[in-house]
């Protein structure tokens, strides 16, 4: 039996980002008897109640709201729980596989243990956390130190983006790094007529079909939303600009009011999150095209999912998405009038036109994207670790 114990999502079928995503995606299409994973939960309330869901164990790890820092605390007391559990229950055959860098510098003195015990580490660095502009000095610090001391740490360093391989081949290279290149998944689906759920949530909103532009993602700064809306103010497109964000009255979001003035432009329409994924994904199909302004991290599920449904994305020209996109979107950057344009040419493409993006955005998916071939390439790992 091998034993794969993944930390570092908010748990198993949890809704709501990418971690959780990977590990639902990567479980539910595993398909292998001789294999169980255990799946550390995040909770608020301290229970006992440990649960199966067929070959998935899923345990409560209790950890204090303590903002930023809370999701640094859940991995830290995961890997903590399962370093004795593995000790007590002499497990054998036995990978660790921790999501982010978030564990810290105590990891250095852990991974000793663990190694002793025979289990196998195996860290996603992720993008490069400690690069994002949410985060204050001392955070970006400790993100800082983390990478290196996890990464020094571990057997094996999975990353889901060609450009973080490439950064932590050359970065660590005196630690003579075991890396390796896995990409992020995603579903090619038949397209479907709208779900009355999501005819009534388009009703909410005002939302029309093929009548509006999309972003989707967090609501912070290097997601370049500000640059989004200003840019699209500038054009004389009629259809709606819909933001599908995280946004609260923080003061990001007054300095946005401010900066843009965008409460004036009845175009713009910040709508919350949406965690349902069969109304989201209709979402995409019907948008005229989708805006992606990430600009830090590796392989991100928002683009993959765009690439496989809608037709027309927009990038921002960065390594990570281009690695994604290739020659299948179009790209902007933060230079005047830049994104205007390219809204423009997109408002006036023919059918063909649309078409073609929407074919080529479906091939880089089927090509080197599926979740088939995501977990494929993890079994393969997993049988060499544990040979």
């Amino acid at each position: 039996m091998k034993n794969i114990i993944i930390i570092g999502s908010r748990g198993y079928k949890s809704e709501y980002g990418g971690w959780e995503t990977f590990v639902t995606n990567l479980i539910d299409n595993y398909n292998d008897s001789d294999t169980k994973f255990y799946i550390p939960e995040l909770s608020h309330e301290k229970t006992d109640k440990v649960h199966m869901e067929g070959n998935v164990e899923c345990v409560p790890i209790t950890v204090k709201p303590m903002g930023s820092i809370t999701m640094m605390n859940f991995a830290f007391k995961a890997v903590m729980y399962y370093k004795k559990r593995i000790k007590k229950e002499h497990m054998q055959n036995v990978v660790m596989y921790i999501l982010g860098c978030r564990v810290g510098p105590l990891f250095s003195l852990i991974h000793k243990c663990l190694n002793k015990m025979g289990v196998v580490i195996m860290i996603n660095p992720d993008g490069l956390e400690w690069k994002r502009e949410k985060w204050n000095f001392l955070i970006k610090q400790y993100f800082k130190l983390s990478e290196r001391t996890m990464i020094k740490s571990a057997n094996y360093v999975i990353c889901d983006s060609s450009a973080i391989l490439n950064y932590v081949k050359e970065k660590y290279q005196k630690y003579d790094v075991n890396a390796r290149f896995i990409a992020y998944g995603a579903y090619l689906k038949s397209d479907k007529e709208l779900l009355p759920k999501t005819q009534k949530y388009m009703e909410k909103f005002d939302i029309r079909k093929k009548d509006y532009y999309l972003f989707v993602g967090r609501f912070v700064p290097e997601n370049n939303i500000e640059l989004i809306i200003k840019e699209f103010m500038k054009t004389n497109i009629q259809s709606d600009l819909v933001i599908i964000s995280n946004v609260e009255e923080n003061s990001f979001y007054e300095k946005l009011v401010q900066d843009t003035h965008f409460l004036e432009d009845k175009r713009i329409k910040f709508v919350g999150s949406l965690y349902d994924d069969e109304v989201l994904r209709q979402i995409r199909k019907n948008a005229i095209a989708y805006i992606h302004g990430h600009s830090a991290g590796g392989t991100n599920p928002s683009l993959l999912e765009a690439l496989s449904i809608t037709n027309v994305n927009i990038l921002y020209d960065v390594v990570y998405n281009r690695e994604v996109g290739s020659n299948a979107v179009l790209y902007f950057n933060k230079n005047e009038d830049n994104l205007k344009n390219i809204l423009e040419q997109v408002s006036n493409f023919r059918d063909k036109d649309i078409e073609n993006y929407g074919k080529f955005a479906k091939e880089r998916i089927q090509n080197a994207y599926t979740w088939d071939i995501v977990v494929s390439k993890y079994k393969k790992l997993f049988e060499e670790i544990l040979k």
